[in-house]
This record gives structure tokens, C-alpha cells and sequence, in this order.
């Protein structure tokens, strides 16, 4: 500071030059992507709109029954190490679940009626947060999408363990493999910790590093890889093909379970309380992710101001009762502590000697989960491919196979990931983070959806969230409030959850910020010699 003629301070060229310069870094920061640039773009794909309400209804049951049904179903209603469970309680858990999805839903339908691109979240916080939120939201659903494509797979091979056994003519050797070569490191230990066995006798060591490999998970992720470098093409009737394969299987349970019932099994209907109910609905929340693709065919919605909320509602209604009926039958069926967390229903079809629903059930549950891994990777690598493409990962990620033009290096690294995490993460743990990564999502898209109204109030709608702020308002409170008590249970996650956000903050200022100013230099530039 310099003091002139009448005795003020001023400030001097050097901290002149440090206030601009901070100032500069912050709106850097909070860069937004315009919202028309967007719709210019999704205008030239000139997409037809067909979607009735029965349409949307049918696409989101067929995006959200899937995965959850055939995986964490047992594990919300057993528990794990790190988490109460819900016992037949399970049922309060699914509809607390469902509120929490419908208040998000509604925020999504708002966003994607107005900016129907593909990006979802990450998209829409460019729009509204600026450059620094939009690569954390797309740093957080790279851990959603491809933690939960661990939790999956782990389930996958579960569910495949259970078909081949089936077959009686099948060698010993691969109808009962060693179990260190079908589960990750953690699972092994606590199963055989559980049945009062020591691990280090069982597990083989290399160098003293326990060796514990999902070679069923290995293989399906490999073909899962080369099948999206390969390209894929989905047709209406293959998807619907796969949803009344999923809905027949799980009514086979229902309809094939509901006679083999002991009401003594839903005694006591909440063991742990209201706690374990809570801790339900945290995990059972997996088994609804999916309905976002609802609000992502916003562009193709006859009417969506009326549409889009009745298909999301409605597809959320129906999988409630679908789910609900599971959670009924399969705790009626088994005791709590009988309960198999990786292949819950087919498990529960045998336990009554019904083996070959148990294998019809493993045939279905291997089909609607092989088209969830493929979603979930899909998923994943498009979102990384978009950030790549805004600057914010190494542009060798944006690179086509020269044939079947798909982004092939981005494939292979992303199914990498997915192959070492499924070593390390049991099913639970990665469920638990996958939850994390969705509500950290729905929150910020919940808080767009207000920021927006505010700074933007004049842009056409074509839907409204009703009642706001107050529902977007309930879906953020509902999302943090399962979220925050999750974490007084879950010891590993929670670290899990805040190291992966650190690294995420740490990468983007070391890596991304740079990349994006030399980007803008030369876009400036460019602009100058034209």
C-alpha cells in the first residue's frame, strides 16, 4: 500500500496485480457452458418425439429393476459388518427410498426438458455452478457409474456360480472352485472368518500378498470391454425384450415364493429398529438407480410438461410394489441370518428345493445383469469422454478406433479400473459408494434447479418441479439426511467417499485448471488471427 498527498492508502501495482489476478482464478472457476449453445446442438440431431406416459413408464422400469433387485436386496435386509439390517423392515426402507428418488426425479425432469443433451448432472452443473462443479459433479458419477459397475459384476458372478451348479455333468473344479478365485479379498475373509476358519490357511500368498481373484467377474468385464469397443446397438425391442425377462423372473420368484411363506420368519419385522430401517434405505437405494434415463429422453417426450413426471412417478410406483413383494417373500422365506447377499433370490428358490426356479432365475438375473454392466460402463466412459472433450482429462481419451470409431483407450482404462476394484471392494463397500456418488448427484442437481430459477427465470420450462423450492428442498434434505446417518455405520465408505473428493479437487487443480486456460489461450488466439 502507498500513502498519496492526503494521507489514503492505495493500493500498489503489485497488489493491483494479486487482486486481479485472484479475481480472475475465481471466475475461472465459476465458468458457466451456455444452456442455447447446447440446444443448438441438440437440435441438429433432430430426434422424433414418440414418448407417450406408458412409454416412459416402461423405460424406467426397465432402467431401475436390474441390478438392485438381484444384489443389495439381501444385503439391506441382512446387513454387513459395517451396516445394520432392515429384517423384513426392509419394506418401510424401499418407500422411504422411493421419496427420496422422487423429489430428485422431478429436479432432473425440470433440467432435462429444458436442456435435453446428454450430460445429465455434469451438464447441468456447467450450466449453472460453473467449470469447478461441473468437473467435481463428473469426478463424483465416474465413482457412481463405475464403483457401481464392482458391485454388479461381484453380483454377476454370484449369480453364475448359482447356474452352473445346475449342471450336474459339469466338473467339480468349476461347479465349486476354491472360493478364493470367485470373491475379492474382503468377502473370502469374511466368509471364512465367519464359518471359524483361518484365511491365511485357505487364501494362497505370492511374496506374502494374498491372491483372491473374481475370475467369473474378470471374464464378463473383458467381454463387456471388447463388446463397447466393438460399438453397440440397442433396439427398442431388445429393451423390451430384457424388461419382460426381468419382470418374469422376478414374478416367478413372487408367485413361486409366496407358497413356501413362514410368517415366523417376519418376527421381529424391524430387529434393529428404526436404524436399521434407515440403513435399508441407504443400501436399497442402489436398486433405484436408473430412473435419471427417464429425464434423459426428455427430447424424444410427446408432451413432457405432463409426460415426463407420470412416467417418472409411475415407473417409481411400480417398482415400489414389485419391490416390496421381493422384500416380503424373501424374508418370509429365509431367516435373516440364512440370507445370501450375492444371489439372494435364486439362493431363496433353493433353501425350498425348488432348483429349477433357481436356475431360471439365475438365467434372468445374468441377462438383465449383463445389460446393466454394459449401461453402467457405457455410462462411465461417455461421461469421461464428455469432460475429456471440455478439456479436463488427457485428450488421448477423445481418441476413436480407427474402424469402429469408438473411444477404444477410454474403454480399456475405464474396464482396468473396474478389473483392480473388483479385487479390492466387496459388494456391500461398493454399493455403500456408488450411494454416495448418486446422492452427491442428486443434491447438486436439486441445488441447480433453485440456482437456476433464480439467475434464469425467463427460460422456457417446458416442466416445472411443483411446489418449489419446497421439493427440491425435501430431496436435498432426504438425500443428506440418509447420507449423514449412513455414516455413523459405515467405517470404510465414509473414508473412501471423502479421499476419492480430495483426489478429484487435487487432480483438477494440478491437471484440469491448466489444461482448460491453455485450451481458452489458443481458442482466444485463434479467434485473433481470424
Amino acid at each position: 500500500m502507498t500513502q498519496n498527498n492526503n494521507g489514503d492508502f492505495t493500493p500498489n501495482f503489485e497488489e493491483k496485480a494479486e487482486v486481479s489476478m485472484i479475481s480472475k482464478f475465481v471466475k475461472n472457476l465459476l465458468t458457466l457452458k451456455n444452456p442455447d449453445s447446447m440446444l443448438e446442438q441438440a437440435k441438429k440431431g433432430g430426434l422424433k418425439k414418440t414418448l407417450g406416459a406408458f412409454d416412459l413408464i416402461i423405460l424406467g422400469v426397465g432402467a431401475i429393476i436390474g441390478s438392485g433387485i438381484f444384489t443389495v436386496v439381501g444385503l439391506a435386509a441382512k446387513g454387513s459388518a459395517e451396516s445394520l439390517g432392515a429384517g423384513p423392515g426392509l419394506v418401510v426402507s424401499m418407500v422411504l427410498a422411493s421419496l427420496a428418488c422422487i423429489f430428485s426425479a422431478l429436479c432432473y425432469s425440470e433440467f432435462a426438458s429444458m436442456i435435453p443433451v446428454a450430460g445429465s448432472a455434469y451438464l447441468y452443473t456447467y450450466a449453472t455452478m460453473g467449470e469447478f462443479m461441473a468437473w467435481l459433479i463428473g469426478w463424483v458419477l465416474m465413482l457412481e457409474y463405475l464403483v457401481g459397475y464392482i458391485a454388479v459384476v461381484s453380483a454377476w458372478s454370484g449369480y453364475f456360480m448359482q447356474f452352473i451348479k445346475g449342471f450336474s455333468f459339469l466338473p467339480q473344479w468349476l461347479t465349486n472352485p476354491p472360493i478364493y478365485l470367485i470373491h475379492d479379498y474382503s468377502t473370502v475373509v469374511h466368509e471364512l472368518t465367519t464359518k471359524g476358519i483361518d484365511p491365511n490357511s485357505v487364501i494362497p500368498h505370492f511374496m506374502g500378498v494374498p491372491i483372491c481373484v473374481n475370475v467369473p467377474g474378470i471374464l464378463i468385464t473383458l467381454f463387456i470391454i471388447a463388446t463397447l469397443i466393438k460399438g453397440i446397438q440397442e433396439s427398442k425391442n431388445m429393451a423390451g425384450i430384457m424388461v419382460a425377462i426381468k419382470l418374469g423372473v422376478v414374478a416367478l420368484f413372487i408367485l413361486t415364493g409366496m407358497f413356501y411363506i413362514r410368517p415366523e420368519n417376519w418376527t421381529p419385522f424391524a430387529p434393529n429398529g428404526m436404524s436399521g430401517i434407515f440403513m435399508g434405505a441407504f443400501i436399497i437405494f442402489f436398486a433405484y438407480i436408473g430412473f435419471d434415463a427417464i429425464a434423459t429422453a426428455a427430447e424424444e417426450t410427446k408432451n413432457p410438461q405432463k409426460n415426463l413426471p407420470i412416467g417418472i412417478i409411475g415407473s417409481l410406483a411400480v417398482c415400489t410394489i414389485i419391490y416390496v413383494l421381493v422384500a416380503l417373500v424373501l424374508t418370509g422365506v429365509v431367516p435373516i441370518s440364512q440370507i445370501d447377499v450375492q444371489a439372494p433370490i435364486a439362493s431363496a428358490m433353493k433353501m425350498v428345493g425348488q432348483d429349477w426356479v433357481a436356475g431360471l432365475i439365475s438365467i434372468g438375473a445374468l441377462t438383465g445383469l449383463t445389460s446393466v454392466l454394459l449401461v453402467l460402463m457405457l455410462a462411465g466412459t461417455r461421461i469421461l469422454y464428455a469432460m475429456s472433450r471440455d478439456n479436463f482429462l488427457p485428450s488421448v481419451f477423445q481418441k476413436l478406433h480407427p474402424k469402429f470409431k469408438t473411444p477404444h483407450v477410454l474403454t480399456i482404462t475405464v474396464g482396468a479400473i473396474c478389473l483392480i476394484g473388483s479385487l479390492l471392494l466387496n459388494i456391500s463397500t461398493a454399493a455403500e459408494l456408488c450411494n454416495f456418488g448418486t446422492f452427491a448427484s442428486f443434491i447438486i442437481v436439486c441445488v441447480a434447479v433453485l440456482i437456476l430459477r433464480k439467475t434464469d427465470p425467463n427460460r422456457p420450462r417446458p416442466f416445472k418441479v411443483p411446489f418449489s423450492p419446497f421439493l427440491p428442498i425435501m430431496g436435498i434434505v432426504c438425500c443428506s439426511g440418509l447420507m449423514i446417518y449412513s455414516m455413523q455405520f459405515l467405517k470404510t465408505s465414509r473414508i473412501l467417499f471423502p479421499v476419492w473428493v480430495i483426489l478429484g479437487i487435487a487432480f483438477y487443480f494440478s491437471y484440469s485448471y491448466r489444461q482448460q486456460r491453455k485450451a481458452q489461450n489458443i481458442n482466444a488466439n485463434e479467434e485473433n488471427n481470424v
